[in-house]
């Protein structure tokens, strides 16, 4: 990893100079409005120097491949940490910092209305642009937080170039499923865990419509990461906290908005998967994403999100409006880096029946004899990744869903 090198004497004399103004007996809420007072009276000159020093930070990443930047809070230990090809390790620096310098530097980040978030709901999330020399622009999705009493701070790297829709590797029908061409409604879901590179496939199939169809796209994002250009469509991007006040109001609005396809950046409540199962019904084509593993894990997150004299109406209702389930993990591979591993359903009739039917085991074995569909199971995407020497037999095992059904795969195999 390269050395860091910044003017970080700066930061030090200007927090001290700051926290010297701040009455000892300070905690808490009124600690932080007090750095934040403290900050916006600062020279734009200083402001700009501190915000220059955040900016190094952010452009080194480039210069290392990493995906994310942590700093801030005692978790951090007074260094800032990147995530390199799934790994994190600290930067190596000329001082430590502490946390109260931190505070000073990521309150100088943040808008006072993005402060008034932060301290009410205890977390921001919002995007994050800086200019280079060469006036191209870098965007960051950060989410700030608090570690004990203070702040914290994750910034991930917004790739601009959008990923070409054959990398995804796909089979026709899938294709298919996820054009406004051939399926005019219906809903996909993208699932993964965090770092699974979620947004990167959503971004892929957007950029797909968007080239393909006549249409208007509405996406619905907390924060907004990459900004697609209009080519053949019409796209709107509504950042939660900055353009709509929640992903649930974002996704009603859009229906008076004349969509083709809602994107809902994230169904993260039960409100948010009730609407969106609602306006996919009322004949609109929407994405989402989910933090599930599976495809079954997203269809029994979907039907547990609602109370159980409820559930019966959602399984109908889910049965009707879903399209295809695209699962993914970012998997270590053997040349250092990382490789897409994915799970695809398509929702094929008899697949909305077992749905229905609250058979939902069932249909493992529906992806694992669907490749004619190009359906398929982590296992079995896992076994090709490793047949074909991409990964180690111990990762694929590591990041199989069904451990014992990937080794009967391989032991089928040999």
């Amino acid at each position: 990893m390269q050395v860091q090198s910044t003017p970080l004497d700066d930061l030090k004399s200007t927090a001290a100079a700051i926290l010297e103004r701040v009455p000892s007996s300070a905690r808490g809420l009124e600690y932080h409005l007090k750095i934040g007072e403290l900050v916006e009276s600062l020279e734009e000159e200083i402001r700009n120097n501190l915000q220059q020093i955040l900016d190094n930070f952010l452009l080194s990443m480039y210069k290392n491949e990493a995906s994310d930047i942590d700093l801030g809070g005692s978790g951090c230990k007074g260094k800032v940490w990147y995530r390199i090809h799934g790994r994190k390790s600290p930067v190596k620096m000329e001082t430590s910092l502490t946390v109260k310098e931190t505070d000073v530097l990521l309150h100088n980040a943040i808008t006072p209305s993005q402060r008034d978030i932060l301290l009410k709901d205890k977390n921001l999330d919002f995007s994050y642009t800086i200019e280079t020399k060469d006036n191209t622009f870098l965007r960051f999705r950060a989410d700030m937080y608090f570690d004990l009493d203070h702040l914290a701070l994750n910034m991930r790297k917004i790739d601009a170039e959008i990923r070409p829709f054959k990398n995804l590797n796909v089979h026709p029908e899938i294709a298919k499923a996820l054009s406004l061409k051939y399926y005019k409604y219906g809903m996909t879901l993208i699932t993964g865990i965090t770092g699974s590179g979620k947004s990167s496939t959503l971004d892929t199939i957007i950029d797909a419509n968007n080239r393909t169809v006549d249409a208007h796209i509405v996406i619905v994002a907390s924060p907004v990461e990459l900004i697609h250009e209009p080519i053949r469509s019409v796209v709107r991007h509504r950042e939660v906290g900055r353009d709509v006040p929640g992903f649930k109001e974002g996704a009603v609005q859009a229906l008076r908005q004349d969509p083709d396809i809602i994107v809902i950046g994230e169904m993260r409540d039960p409100d948010t998967i009730m609407t969106a199962l609602e306006i996919t019904d009322s004949g609109h084509k929407t994405f989402g994403t989910l933090h599930t593993s599976s495809a079954m894990e997203s269809i029994e997150r979907i039907v547990g999100e609602v109370p159980a004299e409820e559930q019966n109406r959602v399984k109908a209702r889910l049965a009707d409006v879903l399209t295809c389930v695209m699962s993914q993990k970012l998997v270590p591979s053997l040349d250092g880096k990382r490789v897409l591993a994915k799970e695809v359903l398509l929702v094929t009739p008899p697949v909305r029946a077992a749905i229905r039917n609250d058979n939902v085991n069932e249909i493992y074995q529906m992806m694992a004899e669907g490749s004619e569909l190009g359906m398929m199971t982590m296992e079995q995407d896992l076994k090709r990744l490793f047949h074909t020497g991409r990964i180690s037999r111990e990762e694929a095992l590591n990041n199989a869903n069904n451990k014992k059904r990937f080794l009967q795969l391989i032991d089928e195999a040999e």
